[in-house]
């Protein structure tokens, strides 16, 4: 059964913070017809899904915050790339000529339309049409970046400034770098763009508490951050945006994509980690809000 929309947004019975967190990558619902289009069978097109990392943050809105998830998954479209990133070899007909058919990420076989799932199987039996595409564009990403820019826009109308959290979970082995400096595995990445897409102190309030709670955290590598967090993040004008990449060993067992029984005491750290960035907002609002320069 096809959901009502593509995109779900929770929001707390009452806005207190300038918070707004974002799942783009765990929606679980898969179309029949894309699943009978795939080469690949439902197992492995889960594979490239950020299993249950909207469920990690659910308690977001009883922190006065809200939280915005895809409910398609990102093997049926991501959201977290420019509208248009796509593979030509991909499509059976000619691509119009605004569409981005060289970044990085359509090298990679992962463009808005991605051509492999994370395992690296190729995800179609044959060529799609560009009006496939559109339809998917129109009817998941452009909702769901039309939300992201609302609640943005409240927030930062309400507090002055507004801090996006971009939420995402990574594979546990096979990273460039998965050796904390002690030996252990790196449990969190935080993404913010090389300090470009906010403020240093928000990042550091955010490793602060995770290592507080000894989770191991490293900045920017191999994950510096996305399109939200480039496109949204522009922190001279009040709009700070960094990504957490949660490794998945954490919650879930990879293999099955079962969720591991101390997926609660995750879910339970995560809330007080969005407690306490809460509480460094509202104790640092002044530099972290929009300065509107008067002229003299």
């Amino acid at each position: 059964m096809s959901p009502v929309s593509p995109i779900e947004v929770l929001e707390p019975a009452k806005l207190t913070s300038p918070l707004v967190f974002a799942s783009p990558h765990s929606g679980s619902y898969y179309p029949p017809e894309f699943v009978a289009s795939s080469a690949l069978e439902l197992g492995a097109l889960r594979k490239s899904e950020d299993c249950y990392v909207d469920d990690l943050f659910a308690d977001v809105p009883a922190l006065g915050a809200p939280l915005l998830r895809t409910l398609y998954p990102r093997a049926y479209l991501d959201v977290n790339r420019e509208s248009h990133e796509l593979d030509p070899e991909m499509f059976d007909e000619p691509l119009p000529a605004f569409v981005n058919t060289t970044s990085a990420r359509v090298a990679a076989g992962l463009g808005t339309l991605a051509r492999i799932v994370a395992s690296r199987r190729e995800i179609y039996r044959k060529k799609l049409s560009f009006a496939d595409a559109e339809a998917r564009i129109t009817s998941v990403y452009k909702p769901y970046h039309r939300a992201l820019r609302e609640l943005i826009g409240r927030a930062w109308n309400r507090f002055g400034y507004c801090i996006l959290v971009d939420c995402h979970s990574m594979p546990s082995t096979g990273l460039p770098v998965d050796i904390a400096r002690d030996g252990g595995p790196i449990d969190m990445v935080l993404g913010d763009r090389s300090g470009m897409s906010c403020a240093r102190a928000v990042t550091e309030a955010v490793e602060s508490s995770l290592g507080a709670m000894d989770y191991h955290v490293t900045r920017n590598n191999p994950y510096a951050g996305g399109f939200t967090t480039q496109h949204y993040g522009d922190p001279v004008n009040g709009v700070h945006a960094i990504q957490i990449e949660i490794n998945r060993n954490l919650y879930m067992d990879e293999v099955t994509l079962q969720r591991r029984a101390d997926f609660g005491k995750l879910k339970s750290d995560i809330s007080l980690l969005v407690g306490h960035l809460a509480a460094f907002t509202a104790s640092h609002h002044s530099e972290l809000r929009y300065q509107r320069l008067s002229a003299e």
